[in-house]
């Protein structure tokens, strides 16, 4: 590739940036650039201040409202994974396979604050940042099976091909969300505890839910399962539109 067609690169990549500039942002998105940081603080307010301090596990039981969140968000964005996978397989369509990239990557980033919120967590609980208790275990597959996903799409060339199989790669991997999800219903041996449960007895190593506590998880869950990766899915998908249209001016220029 010459000089100058480096250049013409870099051109026509900063018109059309300067084109998107210009049309702005979708108001929808706007708006919840706006909104969902402010949820988040609220909610995170509510979880440091409002939510009544557990009797038993004192003050860092707090963390249990974003740790639990996050999981809900991570469930969502991979779900949309799964959808943007099953879609691009039928259609052959690039955007279904935008959507499930911009579902794993966000997926994959709520699940790291997920696992690293549960080892702060479990340091004063448990007396060790880390034990291999199945629902760890099963969190810390989840994640490396993601990270998978990404190596993998970093490593197939052809364009056809790496989305073919990621969408594959994408569908199945959420068979280690689900088990992640449940594995503190079919393995008596963990000692995470089934938080939430149809009833006190089945819910091993509750807390006692109070009004605030209830309410802080609710809002939480909902911020956290909707706004937040509503919000990044829908930035990284326009980001890979960005670059999808500056490879395909490149491609152009290399052609003549």
């Amino acid at each position: 590739m010459t000089v100058s067609a480096v250049q013409d690169v870099h051109i026509a990549a900063g018109a059309e940036t300067e084109k998107a500039r210009a049309a702005g942002r979708p108001r929808l998105l706007t708006l919840l650039t706006i909104i969902t940081p402010l949820a988040v603080l609220g909610g995170l307010y509510m979880a440091l201040f409002y939510a009544r301090m557990d009797v038993t596990q004192g003050e860092v039981q707090r963390l249990f409202y974003i740790h639990v969140s996050a999981f809900s968000g991570a469930f969502v964005a991979f779900a949309a994974a799964v959808v943007g996978g099953i879609q691009y397989l039928r259609t052959r369509q690039t955007r279904w396979d935008t959507l499930a990239l911009a579902g794993v990557e966000v997926g994959f980033a709520l699940s790291l604050i997920n696992l690293i919120l549960g080892m702060i967590w479990a340091r004063p609980i448990w007396n060790t940042w880390w034990t291999w208790d199945p629902r760890l275990t099963s969190a810390a597959i989840m994640i490396l099976t993601y990270a998978a996903y990404l190596m993998l799409r970093n490593g197939i060339e052809n364009p056809e091909t790496r989305r073919r199989f990621a969408s594959v790669y994408g569908i199945l991997a959420m068979t280690t969300v689900i088990a992640t999800l449940i594995i503190t219903r079919i393995r008596p041996d963990t000692i995470h505890p089934a938080v939430i449960g149809p009833s006190p007895q089945n819910a091993q190593g509750t807390f006692e839910f109070g009004e605030t506590m209830r309410a802080t998880l609710g809002l939480n869950s909902a911020i956290w399962s909707i706004l937040v990766p509503a919000t990044l899915m829908w930035y990284r998908i326009r980001l890979q539109n960005m670059a999808d249209r500056v490879q395909a001016m490149k491609a152009d220029l290399l052609s003549k």
